[in-house]
């Protein structure tokens, strides 16, 4: 018996140091020399002080905004929290599900109040969450619908709010992966940053 226990103790403890530790050492050091900002959590700072990551959506609500798409995250008693990093997931409604068409009809509602004006079609992207919950990006037909209310919430000119989105419409990574996509907060930073 200890002629097996032995050497099975010994290979758990190196294998456990080895895996467990240095080699997550090891890869945590690469990336923070090599990858600086995307090791620390792809933060973005505003006055010295950090407002939220690439990564991570945040909730928008005001007019002068772009929003971005729905959260179905929860806290740990299950109560809708949007953007909950520490417990993301979708919402897992099946597509004839009635929840989630009463969801997507309540969203679809609040965008035509919010610019009644905006009479074309609703982006998926504007009234569905993402698998995460956690998503940051919205695609450019959902912040073209945007434009007129938030050009019009900030007093400029439609072309301007446009150019911006522009600016900031990332394409597909590499060229060929992914679709063209426009973080929310970045263009909401953009905006806030335009001479008044």
């Amino acid at each position: 018996m200890n002629l097996q226990l032995r050497p099975a103790l010994v290979s758990f403890i190196a294998l456990s140091v080895i895996t467990g530790l240095a080699y997550p050492f090891v890869i945590t050091g690469f990336s923070r020399v090599l990858f600086p900002h995307k090791a620390a959590g792809s933060l973005i700072r505003a006055d010295g002080k950090v407002i939220g990551s690439e990564l991570i959506g945040q909730s928008f609500t005001s007019p002068k905004d772009f929003w971005g798409r729905p959260s179905a995250t929860v806290d740990a008693n299950g109560k809708p929290l949007p953007f909950n990093g520490a417990n993301s997931g979708g919402s897992n409604l099946a597509p004839s599900n009635p929840d989630l068409k009463k969801a997507v009809d309540e969203r679809i509602a609040a965008l035509r109040a919010a610019d009644p004006e905006a009479t074309g079609p609703v982006p998926v992207d504007l009234v569905t969450a993402s698998a995460s919950g956690l998503d940051p990006h919205i695609s450019p037909a959902a912040a073209a619908y945007q434009v007129h209310r938030v050009a019009k919430a900030r007093g400029l000119d439609e072309a301007k709010v446009r150019d911006v989105v522009a600016a900031n419409t990332e394409g597909a990574q590499l060229g060929v992966l992914g679709d063209a996509r426009v973080n929310v907060l970045k263009l909401n930073l953009a905006l806030e940053a335009l001479p008044r």
